[in-house]
């Protein structure tokens, strides 16, 4: 099994796809812009891995090692880099540091929006009635939701 993987690796890696963390990355490009398809992975976060990693963020993608893509997943999921980088910051359950990727990201900003709906913070509120959340104006924007508002027509009589 395992080396059916490696097989299938190594085609991707001759077809010019580089697969890092579940995402399909087009080998033509750089390490640096490469990184940021993956969701969760920012330009600052790319430029990081980068210099810690001491990787050239020039170089075209496909020419990464298998070690070398294992190491990047490896740093982000340890949390080795700079606190300014990572993006969830003091975790209020755990009150760790640490950075999140893919569905991680997306689960914990769910799991938070819903937190913030059950507390009724200001910020739930706004969730909970389809509003903007960060305090965005509402008189000429955000007009999307909802049944549309106009000058309704006054019925015709049948007195004739």
């Amino acid at each position: 099994m395992a080396i059916e993987q490696k097989s299938q690796a190594k085609k991707e890696r001759e077809e010019g796809l580089i697969r890092i963390s579940g995402i399909d990355i087009p080998g033509e490009m750089a390490i640096y812009a490469g990184l940021t398809k993956i969701k969760g992975i920012s330009w600052t976060m790319s430029n990081a891995i980068c210099k810690t990693l001491k990787i050239d963020k020039k170089r075209k993608i496909n020419t990464l090692k298998e070690e070398e893509t294992s190491k990047i997943l490896e740093l982000v999921k340890t949390g080795k880099l700079p606190v300014w980088v990572m993006n969830r910051k003091k975790d209020p359950e755990t009150g760790r540091d640490k950075h999140l990727l893919m569905t991680e990201l997306d689960l914990q900003k769910e799991f938070d929006i819903r937190k913030q709906k059950k507390i009724k913070s200001y910020k739930g509120v706004r969730h909970i009635q389809g509003q903007p959340v960060r305090g965005q104006r509402t008189r000429s924007h955000f007009r999307t939701k909802g049944p549309s508002v106009g000058v309704k027509r006054a019925k015709v009589s049948a007195k004739k």
